[in-house]
């Protein structure tokens, strides 16, 4: 986390921080894709031999070549993404959920059924003719297809003919290719919004490095759930309809509009999603001081093309939904309570729905085995950033802000009264998890920010060039001054604010430490729950009782196991014991060679080729995250 550490220490000059990274989120004719200024390098020389056509000799061109790619900060920071989720990786699915839907995936293309005729009395609903059906829907499945289709054939080779099968070829082909995807495409698009809500290129960094290494998206690139597939695509639907609002793109807004829709094809509750995002422009419109007929109208553009493009994929969720199971209107969670109904007789009528509301609203925010502030610190530190600059946020991060905390409060809400209202077997509340990153997102750049704000002896604000003002572009944001130019509404609905910092410089002084404590604690956290598989802690609960403070519990589990006293320490109990197969998962490192190892279903040297590998990805992402903080450093320096 070297990076992290660079990113937040000393600043750059103000002036240089308050520069965009992608321009600004104010003008209509912004420019809103990663366009970092390019270095010029000189081209290669050609070498002329007689007799012979001139021939450009290509060492040095592809030198010039790994040489601009190292001088590229986006680029270093997906090679970082994608070697951070190389690393974590153990090899399993995570969960059973995910097994199911994998399995899901199979029955696409194979012949092969969605569920097993002996995995029914715990899992499956039967649908249309009798058959067995998975009850989730159907997004994640089709995210795992292709690396299924190439992990299927890879798991035929001739050199796996003898492999047990734990963890299987296939799982590793789709949790390998699945995480790291994901992942660096998160870095890609949470870079993209970060900028068009005006930070500047350290800021966004940083929060993207934050967001990566910092919060349950860490656990979640370990764990394969739906949760970060889930926030990729909430953050592009953020990010392509903040840029219609911005640039009147129709394109922009049905690509922004196509990935909530997919959300609603992995998991229906992102229907919230897809609201906190129209309230997202909403609250940009009323943030800027649009009002009446010109509020109306742009709110019945974005519906005319948000609408239709929504309904198609709540129509594929249907259409689905009616193969497997004969209608139209329901859900699997009634068809599911029906079928455990029938199985349990003595369930409540109101089953799943049977806790009580309290419980599961309050449970979320302070009960230690599930608490967001626990288990995400960031968020806490989100909220402090927030109390202190809200009246200095430019009209674009205030509405993300409002907007995602009200998408946690509605989450939080609506799962309050279900049975297993934190997801239950998972790290932390899994069902909120998302919006949490969502709202942490801000946390870091926004402490960036105050630390300029605290130690800069004048403001810098907002300044317009002629060229600037001609294109509707500040030059610093989120914290704009009222514009020296004389710009109109088009560029600034309403003057805003001149800056100031919203502390002294000695208490800004115990905040600045205190956040980066909270940065620390947050990085601390995500790696322990890396370290063993999730479900030690809950077996242990059950001999425990409840409640346990289960992030202390974790690092107790990881000290007891590196000193080798789990006995000792009375960690050991008859519950891990219970299933055979977790018991040999949750006693050893969760990552692919200490399982290849613990397992014994590969030969010894595929282990040690396996820890040779994965010590070398550690060392290359160390590496990376070094250039990446030697390249934006300099960068603003």
């Amino acid at each position: 986390m070297v990076a992290v550490w660079s990113l937040l220490g000393a600043g750059a000059p103000q002036e240089e921080q308050n520069r965009p990274v992608f321009g600004s989120s104010v003008p209509q004719e912004m420019h809103v894709d990663i366009n970092f200024p390019a270095t010029v390098y000189p081209r290669p020389r050609a070498f002329v031999v007689r007799g012979v056509t001139p021939l450009c000799i290509t060492i040095q061109a592809m030198t010039s070549r790994l040489g601009r790619w190292l001088r590229d900060p986006v680029f270093l920071l997906c090679v970082a993404a994608g070697l951070l989720a190389f690393v974590v990786q153990s090899g399993e699915l995570g969960t059973a959920d995910t097994t199911h839907r994998l399995q899901t995936t199979h029955w696409m293309w194979t012949s092969e059924p969605q569920v097993f005729p002996q995995e029914f009395s715990e899992f499956g609903i039967r649908g249309r003719g009798g058959r067995l059906y998975s009850w989730y829907g159907i997004g994640q499945s089709l995210l795992m297809l292709p690396a299924d289709v190439v992990g299927t054939w890879i798991a035929h080779w001739k050199i796996f003919s003898d492999y047990g099968d734990d963890p299987g070829v296939r799982s590793i082909v789709v949790t390998y290719s699945t995480n790291i995807l994901v992942n660096v495409l998160t870095a890609l698009i949470a870079l993209r919004l970060l900028g068009q809500l005006g930070f500047s290129k350290k800021e966004a960094f940083a929060g993207v490095l934050a967001l990566l290494f910092c919060t349950t998206h860490l656990h979640y690139t370990q764990n394969m759930m739906e949760n970060n597939y889930i926030l990729l695509l909430t953050l592009v639907g953020f990010s392509f309809q903040y840029e219609w609002l911005r640039t009147g793109s129709t394109r922009s807004l049905v690509l922004g509009s196509a990935a909530l829709g997919l959300n609603l094809l992995t998991r229906l509750t992102t229907g919230l999603d897809l609201i906190a995002c129209g309230a997202f422009v909403l609250f940009v419109l009323w943030f800027e001081q649009v009002r009446r007929r010109a509020l109306w109208q742009r709110l019945l553009d974005y519906g005319r093309v948000a609408a239709p493009v929504y309904a198609f994929f709540a129509l594929i969720d249907r259409v689905y939904q009616f193969y497997r199971f004969g209608s139209f209107t329901n859900t699997y969670v009634s068809l599911a309570a029906a079928a455990q109904r029938q199985q349990d007789p003595t369930l409540p009528p109101n089953y799943p729905w049977t806790t009580p509301f309290h419980e599961g609203f309050l449970g979320p925010l302070f009960k230690p085995e599930k608490s967001i502030f626990l288990f995400d610190p960031l968020l806490l530190l989100a909220l402090l950033m927030l109390a202190l600059l809200w009246k200095r946020l430019a009209p674009g991060v205030r509405a993300y802000a409002l907007s995602t905390l009200l998408l946690l409060l509605a989450y939080i809400g609506f799962y309050a009264r279900y049975f297993a209202w934190a997801g239950d077997f998972a790290w932390g509340d899994r069902y909120v998890s998302t919006t949490v990153e969502l709202a942490a997102l801000l946390a870091v750049p926004l402490l960036l920010r105050l630390r300029a704000l605290v130690t800069e002896s004048e403001p810098q604000g907002l300044k317009f060039t002629s060229s600037a003002a001609a294109n509707g572009t500040p030059e610093a944001m989120p914290f704009p001054l009222v514009p020296t130019a004389n710009v109109g509404p088009s560029v600034l609905a309403a003057s805003l604010p001149v800056t100031k910092s919203p502390v002294s410089p000695a208490v800004g002084k115990w905040i600045w430490r205190a956040g980066v404590a909270l940065v620390a604690a947050s990085l601390v956290i995500q790696i322990a729950s890396l370290a063993f598989w999730l479900p030690l802690e809950i077996y242990q609960m059950e001999t425990f009782g409840h409640p346990t403070f289960v992030i202390a519990l974790r690092f107790k589990n990881i000290a007891a196991f590196a000193l080798g006293k789990m006995d000792a320490w009375g960690l050991n109990t008859d519950a891990m014991t219970w299933d055979p197969w977790d018991y040999v998962h949750i006693t050893t490192w969760n990552f692919l060679p200490f399982l290849l190892k613990r397992v014994g279903a590969a030969p010894a040297w595929v282990a040690r080729v396996a820890f040779a590998v994965w010590l070398a990805g550690i060392a290359a992402l160390v590496g990376t995250l070094a250039q990446l903080r030697s390249v934006v450093g300099s960068e603003t320096a």
